[in-house]
């Protein structure tokens, strides 16, 4: 068997540390699992540097047949330093029961005002009209032609990641 010499040795030697620290766990950082349970997290962090980011990100298949994606991230240092107070309306919008039972509703397939309506739990027609005017207001609502609402294909995700992080 031939002897390597030295520049070949050290290459060889190079590439496999490369291989260990790639697959070893930095300092500090949990060690991965073997299934893939946290496999967006993962991917996350090695895209990302300290502080970190948050992302969300979702494949929605609606009753009706619409079919949604959407990937949203921010940097950690953006979100802390943003106004908070931007985003109140917005948020405010989604905190009352009939508004959310709207949205549901409307995710089902782009409802009229007539249709919405007939439904139990929604109120007067003057009260219909209140709520979906919020929702329209704060962007989580639209309306189509002829009078129908339905949600922006880009809030059909966020709507649903804020009502999977509510869950218990």
């Amino acid at each position: 068997m031939e002897e390597q010499g030295l520049p070949e040795r050290v290459t060889r030697l190079e590439e496999r540390v490369a291989g260990l620290e790639r697959t070893r766990p930095h300092e500090n950082e949990t060690p991965r699992r073997d299934d893939d349970t946290f496999w967006a997290l993962d991917t996350l962090k090695d895209r990302v540097d300290d502080p970190g980011a948050v992302l969300f990100t979702g494949s929605v298949t609606l009753p009706g047949g619409e079919h949604y994606e959407w990937q949203q991230g921010h940097p950690v240092d953006d979100l802390l330093a943003d106004d908070w107070s931007q985003s109140a309306e917005r948020l405010a919008a989604l905190a009352h029961p009939v508004r959310l039972l709207l949205l549901r509703e409307i995710l089902h397939g782009a409802r009229t005002t007539a249709e919405l309506a007939s439904l139990d739990r929604l109120g007067t027609t003057g009260q219909l009209y209140h709520h979906l005017r919020q929702l329209v207001s704060a962007g989580w609502l639209r309306t189509t032609a002829r009078g129908r609402y339905s949600v922006p294909g880009e809030r059909v995700v966020p709507i649903l990641t804020m009502l999977a992080a509510s869950r218990r």
